[in-house]
């Protein structure tokens, strides 16, 4: 990977407030533009403390955390040795050093001091933690997120003395890929079009600003930091992709209530390597292959059949109307583990598609959903028929 210094780098090294609030669109570079900024603060000064916090570990470990594996091993600093996995923690050769935690650590809230502050994505954890975390921090605050509505940040943060707005978009990173940029043009070009849902998602993601969660499908859900030890699996829910990813959930169930798991969210893969996928799950949660119950998407019946012939309990979903099959999820409250990143962000940003005068649809937009596939073919599977009486959930 070779390191570029982009505008978006630029742009945040000339601000000066204490609380420094970076709002952007997708691919605007704000993390990779943060990160080498503290990492050169680290170097510079002798014994900085700097926190850098998510919503959770795995979260960090595959955004915050291994894009600052990459940028040290593009500039040539990283070392192994000074990286304390356990702690997940750098320490440079001058003391400084750079750890990441979780905001929902009640203890790291709590705890030591530290000079600088970088919450990642900070939208998806509570002003409380935040709160937790800035009071216990002597100089500079960073907060990134894309504004897919209004929060914290800016009815509190924002009024404070000391705080600072910079917006970014996709223009400030130079290093973006040409299919990163023809996806946004393409986007505009269905906005342009009369979509209510894409003029939003272009207002959020591709020009930074405030958008609207009106419409979003699932509201009702709350994430766990792992299954429960009691609960009981019951299956898994398998979506094919191989230009686009493909996504399998484990449907797991405890005291009638459901709790969903990425399996694994992969572009690329052949049949053979999905059930390998399946396999190491099963294998570290001590479940039967022969038992697995994974309920697949029915349009792959050749994709169902090789991974069955492989040792992998596989079939196909016999569908119903999606919406029916969403209103079998908005049944209940459900809960999704911190593992699951990628199911977290689906599920967020999944919303009813809308007519030109702004009317919702019995149906979703069909972006970036190949979790929500997976979640509702064992959701539907194994909840179908128990839920009695009016489905009053309304999209109109």
């Amino acid at each position: 990977m070779k390191f570029i210094y982009t505008t978006a780098i630029r742009k945040i090294r000339a601000m000066t407030a204490r609380k420094k609030i970076i709002q952007g669109g997708s691919s605007a570079g704000k993390t990779f533009a943060i990160l080498p900024i503290l990492i050169d603060k680290a170097i510079k000064e002798e014994g900085l403390a700097i926190s850098v916090v998510s919503e959770s570990i795995p979260h960090l470990r595959r955004g915050a955390l291994r894009d600052f594996k990459k940028i040290m091993q593009a500039t040539g600093r990283w070392n192994a040795g000074q990286f304390n996995k356990s702690l997940l923690t750098y320490t440079f050769m001058n003391g400084s050093f750079i750890e990441f935690f979780s905001a929902n650590e009640e203890s790291t809230q709590r705890g030591a001091r530290r000079q600088i502050l970088f919450v990642n994505e900070c939208n998806n954890i509570l002003f409380d933690s935040y709160h937790a975390l800035a009071i216990r921090t002597e100089k500079e605050i960073f907060l990134d997120f894309n504004p897919a509505n209004e929060f914290w940040a800016h009815t509190e943060v924002l009024q404070e003395e000391g705080s600072e707005l910079l917006i970014l978009t996709y223009k400030d990173n130079e290093g973006l890929p040409a299919n990163v940029l023809e996806e946004f043009e393409e986007a505009q070009r269905k906005a342009a079009n009369g979509s209510a849902y894409w003029k939003n998602w272009c207002r959020v993601y591709v020009d930074g600003l405030i958008g609207s969660l009106q419409g979003v499908i699932y509201e009702d859900f709350e994430t766990v930091p792992t299954i429960p030890h009691q609960a009981q699996y019951i299956g898994m829910g398998l979506d094919f992709g191989y230009t686009n990813p493909a996504a399998a959930v484990a449907l797991w169930e405890m005291d009638g209530q459901p709790y969903f798991d990425e399996v694994f969210y992969l572009a690329g893969l052949n049949n053979k390597e999905i059930a390998r996928k399946i396999k190491d799950y099963a294998a570290k949660h001590k479940l039967n292959i022969t038992t697995l119950n994974v309920v697949c998407d029915s349009a792959e019946p050749k994709s169902i059949a090789e991974i069955d012939a492989d040792g992998v309990d596989a079939m196909g979903i016999s569908k119903k109307e999606v919406y029916y099959s969403i209103q079998l999820m908005q049944q209940q409250t459900f809960f999704i583990t911190e593992e699951s990143t990628n199911v977290l962000k689906e599920v967020r940003a999944y919303k009813w598609e809308e007519s030109r005068d702004g009317t919702k649809k019995e149906k979703p937009v069909k972006v970036n959903d190949h979790a929500m596939d997976a979640m509702r073919y064992i959701n539907e599977t194994h909840y179908d028929g128990r839920y009695s009486g009016n489905y009053t959930v309304s999209v109109l």
